[in-house]
């Protein structure tokens, strides 16, 4: 009886900290490319906090392959991505490699989406038409493959999501992020979700995945945004269980911290917004209990 409370109270702690799904580069802490070891190790060191990842290429570093090898035969759910950038080099390369992924990997297992390109539109590489016109081509794709119950969507920033990309991707994966608004952190639980509301008001019945929203815990304010643990864990507690409460789906950035990742941005953050530290093993918050919604 003692053994089995233990057990349950165990699986309570654990399921407080529990994430919908992390934003996962498997890169190594000095930009290497990953092996299959690595990206099973890095599930092991995840698996407390969630059962979901999104990768943002399958063909740079080739981390498809050991992604979906690492989640073969388990219940690992992954975002496959699509890298878009001005020329459709880096999109027809990806595509390619999903289709010899295709015939490796029964995709069916352990895809949860196709995610084209990551802010395209933002950095002003395409035009919303032009992912539009991707994501249908992906959705050809896959229907050819025997694959079309797969759903596909882009990934963009809550300004630049219009008429043209919602009408042609199968959800909306929106990024939000009131730190690079300038915000307290007081302020940005209610910044995030009037930004889905006013998204949902033109999404024409389509549901709203938030693919990218966190708070970094190191680096240079940027303008009312702090980075800190303490602000962090703040933000966090605040939209998760709120998205809990409003049954709103998401994946937090970052899985662990990216030390590769290059520093020369407005607030010096780019490498602290992982939850483990950037060994990628050490969990970043203290405690069991991140945030706790009951």
């Amino acid at each position: 009886m003692k053994l089995a409370f233990l057990t349950i109270l165990a699986t309570a702690v654990s399921a407080a900290t529990r994430f919908n799904g992390l934003n996962y580069n498997p890169k190594r802490p000095d930009g290497t490319c990953p092996i299959l070891s690595d990206v099973k190790l890095d599930f092991s060191n995840l698996q407390p906090y969630t059962d979901t990842v999104r990768i943002y290429s399958v063909k740079d570093c080739n981390q498809g392959e050991p992604v979906l090898r690492a989640a073969e035969g388990t219940n690992w759910k992954i975002y496959l991505g699509m890298w878009v950038e001005g020329n459709d080099a880096s999109y027809e390369a990806d595509k390619a490699e999903i289709i010899r992924l295709s015939s490796v990997f029964d995709l069916k297992k352990n895809v949860k989406a196709i995610v084209v390109g990551s802010e395209a539109i933002y950095r002003k590489q395409q035009t919303s038409s032009q992912i539009a016109d991707k994501v249908k081509d992906m959705k050809s794709v896959l229907a050819g493959l025997g694959l079309s119950s797969i759903p596909v969507t882009a990934a963009e920033t809550w300004p630049f999501y219009d008429q043209i990309l919602i009408n042609a991707v199968d959800f909306i994966m929106v990024h939000i992020f009131p730190f690079w608004e300038g915000f307290e952190v007081s302020a940005s639980n209610d910044v995030i979700f009037n930004h889905i509301y006013d998204l949902k008001k033109i999404a024409n019945g389509k549901s709203i995945v938030v693919g990218e929203t966190g708070w970094p815990t190191d680096g240079d304010n940027y303008q009312n945004s702090v980075p800190s643990i303490q602000n962090s864990l703040e933000y966090m507690s605040k939209f998760i269980c709120r998205s809990i409460s409003e049954k709103q789906d998401y994946l937090w950035f970052a899985a662990m911290d990216t030390p590769w990742a290059s520093t020369n941005n407005a607030s010096n953050v780019e490498q602290n917004w992982g939850i483990l530290k950037s060994d990628y093993k050490t969990p970043k918050y203290s405690g069991d209990t991140w945030f706790n919604c009951n």
